[in-house]
């Protein structure tokens, strides 16, 4: 079991969180999903994936590699979404605040799980 597993909790929150507010964006995901140009079509693929992310965070406090697999995958997919940022030259709120944030958060995590184990 990963010790201290709360991180892992609190990442799986935040996923869950966001993951409600993707199925019908809220006005500041759609805004931002607008100008990152990320096809509408691909928007319905986003709840799912953060669910599943939420759930190998949970599985993961008692199966570590699954949880250091989970932090991998979502520090790639912040890491993405930064990219997307500056591509859509998007410097703002929603570069700063949200991606990089959240990168920062899911490295942490990630640190937790590391020495965890």
């Amino acid at each position: 079991m990963v010790q201290p597993w709360w991180p892992l909790a609190v990442l799986a929150v935040i996923q869950l969180s966001d993951a409600a507010m993707c199925v019908k964006p809220v006005a500041f995901i759609r805004q931002c999903l607008v100008e990152v140009r990320f096809p509408e079509r691909l928007w319905k693929l986003l709840p799912p994936l953060k669910i599943a992310t939420a759930t190998g965070l949970v599985a993961g406090i008692w199966v570590p590699p699954l949880a250091l697999l989970t932090c991998a995958a979502l520090i790639c997919y912040f890491v993405v979404a930064i990219a997307a940022h500056i591509r859509a030259r998007d410097l703002g709120r929603n570069l700063f605040l949200n991606a990089t944030a959240m990168l920062a958060i899911c490295t942490a995590t990630l640190v937790f799980v590391v020495r965890a184990a």
